[in-house]
């Protein structure tokens, strides 16, 4: 015997009352789908946008400094194209429409520029020293600190290491020329016990060497701070684990810690090497008098000087515009080798 859509296993149907409620619950599960979803499966943009609308809002201050102080000011590149002169109009935004138009030429002079060569080549020098010696140090400093048991010990050591992100170069250089200049703390004991002194701050030589512990004294603690986030979400059980398969502290830290340190470094490593090309200004500006030029000058200080001391703006605008160019195209093949190594970068696939 056949049931029919609704039927008892006797045959019977039910009455009526005891279908409606059925009916009911099937029109209000039909009412809960949302009908406006199109055929790929998103969800419409009305919808998203009354789910999100107050996330939207809390980033629109953001977006619109971000569109002002960073995209924006990119059109004024169009002057790397011109003979900018900003006294040829009333001010300097109309004067680009009356500029006239060189073509590459500034591109051209940028190429023949021995200038230009000598301040790429101690860019690319300090970015891979400060690669070498800069970019590790943070990640070890990160697994001593969390190695630490008593938490407050952890909590003085990272303020301590993390409080010179805060002082500005000109502290920096200053404390470094008490301790390591002519008539600072170390050159002065040594030749009052009788032994010549020296004077570190005006060695061209060890110029690269002394900006690089410069900069690792100041800004080690902000990289610490962002390894130690990391490692916090590593789940203690797997270091239970490692410990009863026999393993110590040190093969605990290669199997356990740093694969969990792995996308976060793979990351950092790929902004680092996008912001390849700006190993500075300030720093590099402050002591550029007492090195000379020969050691100081790097790009950012010979953008500066071309264009704000010399006053041509635009071939200042087309080496800043390559500089631009060649830090993207470093981005895109960090992040490229990140994905063959199984890592996601700063963006997925």
């Amino acid at each position: 015997m056949s049931l029919t859509a609704g039927s008892r296993p006797d045959g019977t149907r039910p009455p009526a009352a005891l279908e409606e409620p059925t009916a009911a619950v099937a029109a209000v599960a039909e009412r809960r789908v949302p009908r406006r979803a199109n055929r790929a499966g998103r969800v419409p943009l009305g919808i998203r946008w009354r789910r999100d609308r107050t996330l939207v809002l809390m980033t629109l201050p953001v977006i619109v400094l971000l569109l002002l102080f960073n995209y924006v000011p990119l059109l004024g590149n169009v002057v790397a194209f011109q003979e900018y002169d900003p006294y040829i109009s009333s001010n300097g935004v109309t004067a680009i429409f009356h500029s006239p138009w060189v073509g590459v030429e500034q591109f051209s002079r940028m190429v023949d520029d021995p200038l230009f060569w000598g301040a790429a080549k101690n860019t690319i020098v300090l970015f891979v020293l400060q690669l070498v010696l800069f970019f590790p140090i943070p990640i070890a400093l990160a697994l001593l600190i969390n190695s630490v048991v008593r938490p407050r010990v952890r909590a003085v050591a990272q303020a301590i290491m993390y409080l010179p992100h805060f002082f500005s170069w000109v502290l920096v250089v200053t404390v470094f020329q008490q301790i390591f200049g002519g008539a600072g703390i170390i050159a002065q004991t040594l030749e009052d016990h009788g032994w010549s002194g020296f004077d570190l701050m005006t060695d061209a030589d060890l110029f690269k060497y002394l900006v690089t512990a410069q900069a690792v004294w100041k800004d080690a603690g902000w990289g610490i701070i962002v390894f130690l986030a990391a490692l916090a979400a590593v789940s203690t059980d797997l270091y239970e684990a490692a410990a009863m398969d026999g393993a110590g502290r040190w093969r605990r830290m290669w199997h356990v810690t740093l694969p969990a340190l792995r996308p976060v470094i793979a990351l950092l490593l790929v902004l680092r090497v996008g912001d390849a090309l700006s190993v500075g200004f300030e720093q590099f500006l402050l002591q550029r008098d007492a090195v000379g030029v020969g050691a100081s000058e790097v790009l950012d200080t010979y953008v500066w000087n071309m264009g704000i001391q010399n006053g041509d703006f635009s071939y200042a605008a087309a080496v800043g515009l390559v500089k631009g160019v060649i830090g993207v195209c470093l981005v895109l093949a960090a992040n490229k080798f990140a994905h063959l190594l199984g890592e996601q970068g700063v963006y997925q696939k």
